[in-house]
Protein backbone atom coordinates (compact mmCIF):
# COMPACT_ATOMS: atom_id res chain seq x y z
CA UNK A 1 0.00 0.00 0.00
CA UNK A 2 1.51 3.38 -1.00
CA UNK A 3 2.61 5.30 2.22
CA UNK A 4 1.24 8.58 3.25
CA UNK A 5 2.48 9.44 6.54
CA UNK A 6 0.42 11.42 9.20
CA UNK A 7 1.43 13.67 11.91
CA UNK A 8 -1.01 14.78 14.53
CA UNK A 9 -1.07 16.81 17.26
CA UNK A 10 -3.81 17.64 20.19
CA UNK A 11 -5.50 21.26 20.00
CA UNK A 12 -7.47 23.46 22.29
CA UNK A 13 -9.50 25.89 19.54
CA UNK A 14 -12.47 28.23 20.85
CA UNK A 15 -14.64 29.56 17.46
CA UNK A 16 -17.18 32.39 18.20
CA UNK A 17 -19.30 33.63 15.22
CA UNK A 18 -16.82 33.30 13.10
CA UNK A 19 -14.09 34.45 14.52
CA UNK A 20 -11.15 32.78 16.24
CA UNK A 21 -10.00 33.04 20.01
CA UNK A 22 -7.13 31.34 20.68
CA UNK A 23 -6.56 29.59 24.22
CA UNK A 24 -3.21 28.51 24.72
CA UNK A 25 -2.42 26.94 28.14
CA UNK A 26 1.38 27.03 29.09
CA UNK A 27 1.79 23.33 28.50
CA UNK A 28 0.48 24.03 25.04
CA UNK A 29 3.35 26.49 24.78
CA UNK A 30 5.53 24.97 25.66
CA UNK A 31 4.63 21.71 23.65
CA UNK A 32 4.62 24.23 20.25
CA UNK A 33 8.26 24.85 20.99
CA UNK A 34 9.03 21.38 21.20
CA UNK A 35 10.83 19.56 18.45
CA UNK A 36 8.50 17.50 15.91
CA UNK A 37 7.20 14.20 16.90
CA UNK A 38 9.41 11.37 15.18
CA UNK A 39 7.73 10.74 11.48
CA UNK A 40 5.88 7.20 11.59
CA UNK A 41 7.87 3.53 10.57
CA UNK A 42 7.50 3.45 6.52
CA UNK A 43 5.36 1.00 5.01
CA UNK A 44 2.16 1.89 7.03
CA UNK A 45 -0.86 2.76 5.39
CA UNK A 46 -2.35 6.17 6.35
CA UNK A 47 -2.87 5.89 9.83
CA UNK A 48 -4.31 8.63 12.01
CA UNK A 49 -2.88 9.35 15.08
CA UNK A 50 -5.70 11.46 17.02
CA UNK A 51 -8.91 10.22 16.84
CA UNK A 52 -11.50 10.77 14.02
CA UNK A 53 -8.42 12.59 11.71
CA UNK A 54 -8.46 10.87 8.80
CA UNK A 55 -9.13 12.23 5.35
CA UNK A 56 -10.03 11.07 1.68
CA UNK A 57 -8.97 13.50 -0.82
CA UNK A 58 -9.14 14.46 -4.58
CA UNK A 59 -5.55 16.66 -5.39
CA UNK A 60 -4.08 18.12 -8.58
CA UNK A 61 -0.21 16.86 -8.45
CA UNK A 62 1.31 19.43 -10.90
CA UNK A 63 4.87 17.46 -10.85
CA UNK A 64 3.56 14.29 -11.69
CA UNK A 65 1.34 15.50 -14.28
CA UNK A 66 -1.80 13.38 -12.57
CA UNK A 67 -4.66 14.27 -10.85
CA UNK A 68 -5.45 11.76 -7.61
CA UNK A 69 -7.93 10.60 -5.92
CA UNK A 70 -6.82 8.95 -2.71
CA UNK A 71 -8.81 6.91 0.41
CA UNK A 72 -9.01 7.79 3.72
CA UNK A 73 -5.71 4.82 4.27
CA UNK A 74 -3.64 6.76 2.05
CA UNK A 75 -4.72 4.36 -1.09
CA UNK A 76 -5.12 5.84 -4.50
CA UNK A 77 -8.13 4.50 -6.11
CA UNK A 78 -8.30 6.79 -9.44
CA UNK A 79 -5.55 8.64 -11.33
CA UNK A 80 -5.80 10.29 -14.73
CA UNK A 81 -2.72 12.16 -16.32
CA UNK A 82 -3.15 15.69 -16.89
CA UNK A 83 -0.63 18.49 -17.90
CA UNK A 84 0.20 20.92 -15.16
CA UNK A 85 -3.47 20.41 -13.36
CA UNK A 86 -4.24 22.96 -10.51
CA UNK A 87 -7.55 22.83 -9.70
CA UNK A 88 -9.91 20.05 -8.86
CA UNK A 89 -13.27 19.13 -8.20
CA UNK A 90 -15.57 16.27 -7.32
CA UNK A 91 -18.88 17.50 -9.02
CA UNK A 92 -22.32 16.11 -7.14
CA UNK A 93 -22.90 13.51 -9.99
CA UNK A 94 -19.41 12.05 -9.08
CA UNK A 95 -16.99 12.75 -11.77
CA UNK A 96 -14.17 14.82 -11.54
CA UNK A 97 -13.15 18.22 -12.86
CA UNK A 98 -10.12 19.78 -13.29
CA UNK A 99 -7.61 22.38 -15.23
CA UNK A 100 -4.52 21.63 -16.92
CA UNK A 101 -1.92 23.84 -18.68
CA UNK A 102 -4.40 24.43 -21.52
CA UNK A 103 -7.83 23.74 -20.62
CA UNK A 104 -10.06 21.94 -18.42
CA UNK A 105 -11.88 18.22 -18.45
CA UNK A 106 -14.25 16.27 -16.79
CA UNK A 107 -13.99 12.70 -16.40
CA UNK A 108 -16.04 10.03 -14.95
CA UNK A 109 -14.73 8.10 -11.92
CA UNK A 110 -15.42 4.50 -13.08
CA UNK A 111 -12.61 2.64 -15.14
CA UNK A 112 -13.59 3.74 -18.52
CA UNK A 113 -12.62 7.28 -17.20
CA UNK A 114 -14.31 8.77 -19.90
CA UNK A 115 -13.94 12.46 -20.71
CA UNK A 116 -17.65 13.72 -20.87
CA UNK A 117 -16.69 17.32 -21.28
CA UNK A 118 -13.70 19.82 -22.16
CA UNK A 119 -12.72 22.94 -22.72
CA UNK A 120 -9.52 23.45 -25.23
CA UNK A 121 -8.13 27.11 -24.88
CA UNK A 122 -6.31 28.94 -27.51
CA UNK A 123 -2.55 29.23 -28.65
CA UNK A 124 -0.44 30.64 -26.13
CA UNK A 125 -2.52 30.47 -23.55
CA UNK A 126 -2.76 28.93 -19.84
CA UNK A 127 -5.43 28.06 -17.73
CA UNK A 128 -4.62 27.68 -13.83
CA UNK A 129 -8.10 27.10 -12.35
CA UNK A 130 -12.06 26.19 -13.18
CA UNK A 131 -14.78 26.00 -10.91
CA UNK A 132 -17.72 24.48 -11.34
CA UNK A 133 -21.30 27.05 -11.50
CA UNK A 134 -25.04 26.29 -10.56
CA UNK A 135 -26.53 26.13 -13.95
CA UNK A 136 -23.74 23.51 -14.99
CA UNK A 137 -21.38 25.81 -16.68
CA UNK A 138 -17.78 26.37 -15.55
CA UNK A 139 -15.85 29.52 -14.55
CA UNK A 140 -12.40 29.84 -15.86
CA UNK A 141 -9.73 32.56 -15.56
CA UNK A 142 -7.66 32.62 -18.61
CA UNK A 143 -4.23 33.86 -18.68
CA UNK A 144 -3.02 34.95 -21.93
CA UNK A 145 -6.33 36.75 -22.99
CA UNK A 146 -6.54 37.65 -19.71
CA UNK A 147 -10.33 37.06 -19.43
CA UNK A 148 -12.87 35.33 -17.10
CA UNK A 149 -15.16 32.97 -19.48
CA UNK A 150 -18.12 30.83 -18.50
CA UNK A 151 -18.41 28.21 -20.57
CA UNK A 152 -22.30 25.35 -21.05
CA UNK A 153 -21.89 22.42 -21.40
CA UNK A 154 -22.44 22.54 -24.98
CA UNK A 155 -18.61 24.53 -25.33
CA UNK A 156 -20.58 27.80 -25.65
CA UNK A 157 -19.12 30.64 -24.05
CA UNK A 158 -21.76 32.44 -22.89
CA UNK A 159 -19.75 35.54 -20.66
CA UNK A 160 -16.64 36.77 -21.35
CA UNK A 161 -15.36 39.48 -19.17
CA UNK A 162 -11.59 41.31 -20.44
CA UNK A 163 -9.54 41.70 -16.97
CA UNK A 164 -6.57 44.33 -17.20
CA UNK A 165 -3.39 42.73 -15.57
CA UNK A 166 -0.39 43.53 -16.10
CA UNK A 167 2.52 41.19 -16.70
CA UNK A 168 2.94 37.97 -18.64
CA UNK A 169 0.89 35.00 -19.37
CA UNK A 170 2.00 32.72 -16.58
CA UNK A 171 1.65 35.27 -14.03
CA UNK A 172 -1.40 36.87 -14.56
CA UNK A 173 -3.63 35.07 -13.16
CA UNK A 174 -3.99 31.72 -10.12
CA UNK A 175 -6.77 30.41 -8.76
CA UNK A 176 -10.23 32.63 -9.09
CA UNK A 177 -14.15 32.04 -7.77
CA UNK A 178 -17.16 33.02 -8.84
CA UNK A 179 -18.79 34.09 -5.54
CA UNK A 180 -22.67 33.62 -4.42
CA UNK A 181 -23.58 37.01 -4.97
CA UNK A 182 -22.32 36.74 -9.03
CA UNK A 183 -18.77 39.08 -7.94
CA UNK A 184 -15.43 37.84 -8.87
CA UNK A 185 -12.69 37.14 -6.64
CA UNK A 186 -9.39 36.49 -8.33
CA UNK A 187 -5.58 36.55 -7.21
CA UNK A 188 -3.83 37.85 -9.78
CA UNK A 189 -0.30 36.12 -9.13
CA UNK A 190 2.13 38.15 -10.83
CA UNK A 191 1.12 41.87 -9.34
CA UNK A 192 1.11 40.31 -5.96
CA UNK A 193 -2.45 41.28 -5.30
CA UNK A 194 -5.98 39.88 -5.21
CA UNK A 195 -8.93 41.84 -6.58
CA UNK A 196 -12.69 41.66 -6.23
CA UNK A 197 -14.91 42.40 -9.28
CA UNK A 198 -18.36 43.18 -10.09
CA UNK A 199 -20.32 41.19 -12.43
CA UNK A 200 -19.78 43.79 -15.52
CA UNK A 201 -15.61 43.21 -14.49
CA UNK A 202 -15.68 46.58 -12.58
CA UNK A 203 -12.95 46.61 -9.68
CA UNK A 204 -14.63 46.88 -6.30
CA UNK A 205 -11.49 45.81 -3.72
CA UNK A 206 -8.33 45.32 -3.87
CA UNK A 207 -6.29 43.55 -1.03
CA UNK A 208 -2.46 43.97 -1.21
CA UNK A 209 -0.31 40.08 -0.59
CA UNK A 210 2.45 39.82 0.86
CA UNK A 211 3.74 37.51 -1.57
CA UNK A 212 2.41 36.03 -5.22
CA UNK A 213 -1.07 34.47 -4.04
CA UNK A 214 -2.02 32.01 -5.48
CA UNK A 215 -6.05 31.71 -3.79
CA UNK A 216 -8.41 33.27 -2.46
CA UNK A 217 -11.11 32.54 -1.21
CA UNK A 218 -14.41 34.01 0.59
CA UNK A 219 -15.80 32.53 3.39
CA UNK A 220 -18.83 32.10 5.28
CA UNK A 221 -18.22 34.67 7.76
CA UNK A 222 -17.65 37.25 5.23
CA UNK A 223 -13.50 36.86 5.32
CA UNK A 224 -11.09 35.73 2.76
CA UNK A 225 -8.92 33.20 3.08
CA UNK A 226 -4.90 33.99 1.45
CA UNK A 227 -2.60 31.49 -0.10
CA UNK A 228 0.31 34.03 -0.39
CA UNK A 229 2.63 31.42 -2.94
CA UNK A 230 6.57 32.63 -2.28
CA UNK A 231 5.67 35.10 0.62
CA UNK A 232 5.14 31.60 2.74
CA UNK A 233 2.17 32.87 4.44
CA UNK A 234 -1.74 32.12 4.65
CA UNK A 235 -3.45 34.87 5.59
CA UNK A 236 -7.65 35.38 6.86
CA UNK A 237 -8.20 39.50 6.46
CA UNK A 238 -11.90 40.81 7.00
CA UNK A 239 -13.66 42.78 4.98
CA UNK A 240 -11.74 45.97 6.30
CA UNK A 241 -8.69 44.26 5.20
CA UNK A 242 -7.13 43.55 8.48
CA UNK A 243 -5.27 40.14 8.87
CA UNK A 244 -7.45 37.99 11.60
CA UNK A 245 -5.44 35.12 11.37
CA UNK A 246 -1.98 34.32 9.74
CA UNK A 247 0.28 31.23 9.24
CA UNK A 248 3.73 31.87 8.85
CA UNK A 249 6.77 30.31 7.30
CA UNK A 250 8.06 28.78 10.47
CA UNK A 251 5.28 28.63 12.75
CA UNK A 252 4.99 24.80 12.37
CA UNK A 253 7.69 22.80 13.11
CA UNK A 254 8.68 19.95 10.99
CA UNK A 255 6.20 21.96 8.37
CA UNK A 256 8.29 24.78 7.11
CA UNK A 257 5.88 26.55 4.58
CA UNK A 258 7.08 27.06 1.04
CA UNK A 259 4.78 27.92 -2.34
CA UNK A 260 1.93 27.95 -0.07
CA UNK A 261 -0.36 26.82 -3.23
CA UNK A 262 -4.29 25.22 -2.51
CA UNK A 263 -6.28 25.87 0.44
CA UNK A 264 -9.45 24.61 2.31
CA UNK A 265 -11.34 25.89 5.26
CA UNK A 266 -13.33 22.93 6.45
CA UNK A 267 -16.42 22.88 9.08
CA UNK A 268 -14.35 22.56 11.94
CA UNK A 269 -12.48 26.25 11.29
CA UNK A 270 -9.17 23.56 10.71
CA UNK A 271 -7.45 25.13 7.50
CA UNK A 272 -5.85 21.85 4.52
CA UNK A 273 -2.65 23.92 2.64
CA UNK A 274 -1.45 22.29 -0.02
CA UNK A 275 2.89 23.15 0.82
CA UNK A 276 4.25 23.08 -2.89
CA UNK A 277 7.23 22.07 -2.80
CA UNK A 278 8.62 23.40 -6.30
CA UNK A 279 11.13 25.95 -6.63
CA UNK A 280 13.77 23.70 -4.71
CA UNK A 281 12.16 22.17 -1.86
CA UNK A 282 10.99 18.68 -3.26
CA UNK A 283 11.17 16.38 -0.41
CA UNK A 284 11.84 18.58 2.16
CA UNK A 285 8.74 18.79 4.07
CA UNK A 286 4.79 17.23 4.15
CA UNK A 287 2.98 17.94 0.31
CA UNK A 288 -0.11 18.64 2.37
CA UNK A 289 -1.20 19.45 6.02
CA UNK A 290 -4.24 20.36 8.13
CA UNK A 291 -3.34 23.20 10.97
CA UNK A 292 -6.12 24.15 13.68
CA UNK A 293 -6.99 27.84 13.98
CA UNK A 294 -4.27 27.82 17.38
CA UNK A 295 -1.47 25.98 14.57
CA UNK A 296 -1.01 22.70 15.61
CA UNK A 297 -0.68 20.37 12.88
CA UNK A 298 -3.55 17.33 13.23
CA UNK A 299 -2.93 15.60 9.50
CA UNK A 300 -0.35 15.41 6.56
CA UNK A 301 0.75 13.72 3.72
CA UNK A 302 4.23 13.09 3.13
CA UNK A 303 4.64 10.63 0.30
CA UNK A 304 6.93 11.36 -2.13
CA UNK A 305 7.00 7.81 -3.57
CA UNK A 306 3.53 8.40 -4.93
CA UNK A 307 3.31 12.37 -5.23
CA UNK A 308 5.31 14.77 -6.11
CA UNK A 309 4.35 18.81 -5.77
CA UNK A 310 0.61 19.08 -4.83
CA UNK A 311 -0.70 22.16 -6.05
CA UNK A 312 -4.55 21.23 -5.32
CA UNK A 313 -6.94 19.63 -2.87
CA UNK A 314 -10.14 18.62 -1.94
CA UNK A 315 -11.25 16.84 0.94
CA UNK A 316 -14.01 14.13 0.26
CA UNK A 317 -15.52 13.49 3.63
CA UNK A 318 -16.72 17.28 3.87
CA UNK A 319 -20.27 17.24 3.16
CA UNK A 320 -21.69 20.01 0.54
CA UNK A 321 -22.61 20.63 -3.01
CA UNK A 322 -19.36 22.38 -4.56
CA UNK A 323 -21.63 23.89 -7.56
CA UNK A 324 -23.56 26.51 -4.67
CA UNK A 325 -20.48 27.52 -2.97
CA UNK A 326 -20.63 25.42 -0.21
CA UNK A 327 -17.02 23.92 0.58
CA UNK A 328 -14.85 27.04 0.47
CA UNK A 329 -11.59 25.51 -1.58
Amino acid sequence: MRNVMLRCLLAGVLVVLGAVTVVVSAEQEKAASAPAPAAAPSGLPAIALAAGVKHPFLCADNGNGKVFVVSADGKVEWEFPAGVPQDVWRLPNGNYLFSHTRGVKEVTPDAAKKVVWEYKSPDKTEVHNCQPLPDGSVFIAECGTSRFIEIDREGKIVKELKIETQGGTHRQFRLARKLPSGHYLAALNGERIVREYDGDGKVLRTIQVPGDPYAALRLPNGNTLISCGDGHKVIEVDPQDKVVWSLDENDLPGNPLRFVAGIQRLPNGNTVVCNWGGHGHVGQQPEVFEVTPDKKVVWQVDDYKTFKTISGIQILDVKGDVTQGEIPR
